[in-house]
């Protein structure tokens, strides 16, 4: 069964009220979700300024629940759903995981680790290759990233 456009637009969603938990904590907007047959298994938003730890992005904080949850490192055959391209932590830790889609929002230029700044996805000295997609729901993703750092300034 392959995945369609609205389930990730739907997914995506989801991602995007994470996000806007993020901002109502005053963290950057990011919200990430792990998705395994058709259902939510972990979720996460950016957390690192409240929890003081600087590897608390959505995506990690996504990672850790799901590896409790199915008691195993490796998260092979799910989908992950971010609202903003993961930067080069994110994507090591996706890589490690053994993630088997990867679908994001907006690119982000300056620091995204999939393909803008840097294309990890197709390292080739990595042993694991991601499955992914850009462009999902961007410019919503991208339109609150940019809301909250213009009313940042």
């Amino acid at each position: 069964m392959g995945i369609s456009p609205t389930s990730d637009e739907a997914w995506m969603r989801y991602a995007l009220r994470l996000a806007q938990r993020a901002e109502q904590q005053g963290e950057v907007p990011v919200g990430a979700i792990l998705v395994k047959d058709d259902k939510c298994i972990a979720e996460g938003w950016n957390a690192s300024i409240s929890q003081h730890d600087p590897s608390a992005h959505a995506e990690i904080i996504a990672l850790r629940e799901a590896g409790k949850k199915l008691a195993n490192y490796r998260l092979v055959n799910t989908t992950l759903y971010v609202t903003l391209e993961p930067c080069v932590m994110c994507m090591g830790a996706i890589s490690q995981a053994r993630i088997s889609r990867l679908v994001f929002g907006a690119a982000d230029p300056k620091r995204g680790a999939v393909f803008s700044a840097i294309a990890l996805a197709d390292a080739s000295f990595l042993n694991h290759r991601i499955a992914w997609q850009n462009g999902v729901l961007a410019s919503e993703c991208a339109t609150l990233l940019k809301d909250f750092f213009r009313a940042r300034r």
